[in-house]
């Protein structure tokens, strides 16, 4: 049962990932391929529809969190204190930009909210990064399964450990390579005009990044976990997913190329996923990692609840997985098509 929830539970993060991850990138980016007011309000139409309803899915996984594994849910949020009240104003900063830059037909008003809602798409991504570094290297875990971070400390994942050293960096750096090449793919694929010229040209700039990053941190990985890579090995559907993402980066390389738009999106958040779902599959069953003592980690195993809110829980979550799949897809079915440049509005309407 609790193999079921923390597979759930890693899905949840890795749908979060791919349908956020579009407008986190498509954000951080438009100040870049969007050069007018038009044009970056053609942005804001692309995203709009999608961009509230994707952050569902990260009160998805923390309610998995909340009835399966409480334990995790409680440490995560006070040891990463800092942390997510950064990413709580980093996100409600992004609502605000989107929903406040038309009410004024003011240049200064809008470029500024249009500078805060790059910026907080851009700082969004490496902060999740970082605390996904965080979980993969480690923590200072108490016996009592208590920790607490501050933003830095020695800068080094081997001496005092703070929420940014420079492992954690290279992780949120290569989440803001990859959201951003997601993002430009998604706005290759819903825009057209010049904004969809450069969302290519960023695309294929950004696959270069994410390639060389993944291959930095790899290696960084491999120094500061030397049990990562064998237990991967050793795993099948660990080296499965493994592959999946290997083979997905490519095709979104190869389906850019051949200006097949949507292919090279979906091949994109394929590998994210893949890429999601090895580390999960590596980690299992530790979910909150022990930097000084392994055995005092918090894991699947010795942190879930109960069997029968399990039971319990897997009567209704069907249900809803059901329902949000398809309300995704109306969505998309809804808003198909390519956004022209916008005259108006927040997401560009009069």
């Amino acid at each position: 049962m609790q193999t079921t929830w923390f597979t759930l539970a890693a899905l949840m993060l890795a749908v979060y990932v791919v349908l956020d991850g579009f407008d986190f990138g498509a954000g951080a980016l438009h100040l870049w391929v969007a050069r007018t007011d038009s044009e970056r309000r053609q942005v804001l139409a692309a995203i709009g529809p999608f961009w509230d309803g994707n952050e569902v899915w990260l009160v998805a996984g923390g309610g998995v969190l909340f009835l399966a594994f409480p334990r995790v849910l409680a440490s995560g949020l006070s040891g990463f204190y800092l942390g997510v009240i950064m990413l709580l104003w980093v996100l409600i900063l992004r609502g605000i930009a989107i929903e406040f830059r038309s009410h004024l037909e003011d240049r200064m008003w809008r470029m500024f909210w249009d500078t805060t809602f790059a910026g907080a798409s851009l700082l969004a991504p490496v902060l999740f990064g970082a605390v996904f570094g965080n979980l993969v290297r480690g923590v200072p875990l108490q016996a009592d399964g208590w920790f607490a971070l501050s933003l830095f400390e020695s800068w080094s994942p081997r001496g005092a450990l703070g929420l940014l050293d420079w492992y954690t960096i290279a992780a949120g750096l290569l989440a803001l390579a990859a959201t951003a090449h997601h993002g430009a793919l998604f706005l290759a694929w819903k825009t057209d005009g010049p904004v969809r010229d450069r969302s290519q040209r960023a695309a294929e700039r950004l696959f270069v990044a994410v390639v060389l990053l993944w291959l930095v941190l790899t290696a960084l990985t491999a120094g500061l976990r030397p049990d990562f890579f064998p237990t991967l090995a050793a795993r099948p559907l660990a080296w499965m997913a493994t592959a999946v993402f290997v083979v997905a980066l490519a095709a979104s390389a190869a389906a850019r190329h051949r200006a097949r738009d949507l292919a090279a999106f979906v091949s994109s958040g394929v590998f994210l996923m893949g890429l999601l779902g090895a580390t999960a599959a590596t980690v299992f069953p530790v979910m909150i990692r022990s930097a000084s003592d392994p055995s005092m980690s918090l894991t699947a195993l010795n942190a879930s609840s109960g069997p029968a809110p399990l039971a319990y829980g897997l009567v209704w979550w069907p249900v809803g997985l059901v329902l949000a799949i398809v309300y995704v897809a109306v969505l998309f079915r809804l808003h198909r098509g390519r956004v022209g440049p916008a005259d108006g509005g927040e997401y560009g309407g009069g």
